[in-house]
């Protein structure tokens, strides 16, 4: 599990600005006006070879009782309940106000590690600003500028000094990791009932009723699992509860811990568009995928329904191609098994490893069949490649013009390769580096 780093504070003190400048690239909107920021945003920093997960609330406003300010105020509440670290941002241009102090009082009855940063201290002149925010009780207070990026690799530092390490992985676990992941009400805890054979989950017609990641350990003919029921992720425009909005933090989390996903679909409702950003969560990630249209029994059907289904599925989710579809009915436990058996196929593929030899055999086939075009008027080569990685499976393909291989011959060679390699059902990636 990655840790998790929140940014909190009052509206318009440039979370947003700092977000991208941890992040290291434009992802977060960023406007001179407050109340930009109304959605969690997330994105992965890595340095040192330590990665955590950084999140940007909304603006917090303690006192705000109605309307968006609630809503961003709840939210930032449950972030501060989430995370491992706490950034709080105070705005140095604008002085310590009653907000502050307010923020500073509920951070310290959460009892997590909080940084007190002073934003938009441009220059040295201003650092005055700074002995200001010591009226608040505060016996630290980090200046920096996020705009500039001054004092921002003391901040990384500070917050790294605070994340938790990751524990060490079990040696020689063989448990197959499954995240069910979906919308509310598609049926995640049914499926997870079934598959346990038990009521280990609370099942309900309310979405949002699966709050928390649940893990469960089961066996199956000899084989060892671990499932993480995640909560259901709410479109953002019907949102009402922001434990549900938080709660694709979660489901972030609990796909990057897993070795297979299972996206769950309505098989009534169809694919949706919150289906679609599920699924793409998953392909980022790089995990085997099962893509599981549950509630079947109810779908009044013909005997070229399943395959109709599976086109429109294929389809919405095209960036999910390698997917296997299962259509269950979690429910009556119909065809729960062949899900399972599914897993398995896949997570056993997602770790496969290659020969270096019979690797470069299918890159020269496969470059003399259909060779890469030419970089500025020269040849692009192919040296070699090797897998690096499993999980998804990885390879590297050394050449003389790394940068000159375009996206569309990438995507060539990950076909042929899927083909060939029988990996069909996984997802792979192809990179291309220069040779030393």
């Amino acid at each position: 599990m990655k840790p998790l780093v929140a940014i909190v504070g009052r509206p318009n003190v440039g979370k947003s600005v700092l977000f991208n400048r941890l992040v290291g690239r434009r992802k977060a909107i960023v406007l001179g006006e407050p109340g930009v920021t109304r959605d969690l945003n997330y994105a992965d920093v890595t340095e040192w070879a330590r990665t955590f997960t950084l999140v940007d609330t909304g603006g917090f406003e303690p006192e705000a009782k109605e309307g968006l300010l609630k809503q961003i105020r709840e939210q930032a509440r449950l972030a501060i309940e989430e995370a491992d670290v706490i950034v709080l941002l105070m705005d140095g241009r604008a002085g310590p106000t009653h907000q502050d102090k307010e923020l500073i009082s509920i951070l310290r009855k959460a009892g997590r590690p909080v940084i007190y940063c002073v934003n938009k201290i441009d220059t040295p002149r201003q650092t005055r600003a700074v002995d200001e925010f010591y009226s608040l009780g505060l016996d630290s207070v980090m200046p920096i500028s996020a705009e500039h990026g001054l004092g921002v690799a003391e901040l990384l530092d500070s917050i790294f000094e605070r994340i938790p390490l990751a524990p060490a992985e079990e040696e020689h676990d063989e448990r197959v990791k499954i995240a069910i992941v979906g919308r509310p009400n598609v049926g995640k805890s049914s499926l997870l009932n079934s598959l346990l054979g038990r009521e280990r989950a609370i099942v309900s017609e309310v979405p949002g009723t699966t709050r928390d990641a649940l893990d469960s350990l089961f066996e199956r003919e000899g084989k060892r699992y671990l499932v993480i029921d995640t909560a259901g992720i709410r479109r953002k425009t019907k949102v009402s509860s922001m434990v549900e909005k938080y709660s694709i933090v979660k489901a972030i989390r609990s796909i990057n811990r897993c070795d297979v996903a299972l996206l769950v679909i309505d098989g009534v409702e169809g694919v949706l568009a919150q289906d679609e950003r599920i699924g793409r969560i998953i392909d980022e990630g790089g995990k085997g995928c099962v893509i599981v249209v549950n509630k079947w029994d109810l779908v009044e059907k013909d005997t070229h329904t399943a395959r109709r289904c599976s086109e429109e599925v294929r389809r919405r989710l095209n960036f999910l191609s390698f997917a296997p579809v299962v259509f269950v009915s979690a429910l009556t436990g119909q065809r729960v098994d062949k899900a399972l058996t599914t897993v398995d196929w896949v997570a056993a593929r997602i770790q496969a490893r290659v020969p270096t030899s019979k690797l470069n055999v299918l890159l020269k086939g496969f470059s003399a069949a259909h060779a890469p075009p030419p970089y500025h008027g020269r040849a692009v080569k192919f040296y070699y490649t090797t897998q690096t990685a499993t999980g998804p499976p990885t390879f590297v393909v050394f050449a003389n013009y790394p940068e000159g291989v375009p996206e569309t011959y990438r995507r060539y060679l990950v076909g042929r390769f899927r083909e060939s390699l029988g990996m069909k059902d996984v997802p792979i990636r192809v990179f291309f580096r220069k040779r030393e």
